[in-house]
């Protein structure tokens, strides 16, 4: 079986845990130090293509288009009303969940979650460190200037301190700028193993990268 005695029993909490990476947003700034390094071209592979996502009439629209893993199911996230005890889970810093991108139907807990604001200037890493330090629970982050699809971006590797599991976990994200705006592509997993499983879908987002008319 592809989903191992791990991922039954774990799967118990995942509707818990599917806003994971959301639950830690606040004020203080992710710690300097680095567990790993974003990925180099070619270090992963790609996973096989399904939909894409971005462009107008696709599942959500974005200010770039990029390919989803086969099996991953799009959807758009309406911004919570600003009086909801919810409001807070759509916000990350100066960015507002756009979309989301569920991994379960091809056999993983976890989501790509598409992140966006109006800022048409600016560089990539000041909108990735942003990003990252609103979470207050994010710690040994390692940025990396590279290539989304055509497109110059920062991509970011960090750990995040789950209480509910009382683990660490690795998480991955990358951010561009274009002129309808800035995104932050931020992959999530319930764990690291589902995180590490998942990146031929990131990696396939990433290399697909354009932006939107």
């Amino acid at each position: 079986m592809k989903r191992n005695v791990r991922n039954v029993v774990r799967g118990a909490v995942a509707l818990a845990l599917a806003g994971a990476a959301l639950t830690g947003c606040g004020e203080e700034k992710a710690a300097p130090s680095a567990p790993a390094k974003p990925s180099q071209g070619g270090a992963t592979a790609t996973a096989a293509k399904g939909s894409a996502v971005g462009a107008a009439g696709s599942a959500c629209t974005l200010p770039v288009a990029f390919d989803l893993a086969a099996k991953w199911k799009a959807k758009p996230v309406e911004p919570e009303a600003a009086d909801s005890p919810l409001a807070g889970l759509s916000k990350q810093g100066p960015f507002t969940m756009a979309c989301e991108m569920d991994a379960k139907p091809a056999g993983n807990v976890g989501f790509l979650r598409a992140w966006t604001e109006d800022a048409k200037s600016g560089t990539p890493r000041s909108a990735l460190e942003a990003f990252v330090g609103a979470n207050k629970n994010a710690s040994k982050a390692t940025y990396e200037e590279i290539k989304a699809g055509s497109l110059p971006a920062t991509e970011v590797v960090f750990e995040t301190y789950n209480k509910l599991m009382d683990e660490s976990k690795q998480e991955r994200a990358l951010a561009v700028v274009t002129p309808k705006g800035t995104l932050v592509l931020h992959l999530s997993g319930l764990d690291t193993q589902e995180q590490t499983e998942m990146l031929p879908a990131y990696e396939l987002a990433k290399s697909s990268m354009k932006p939107t008319p």
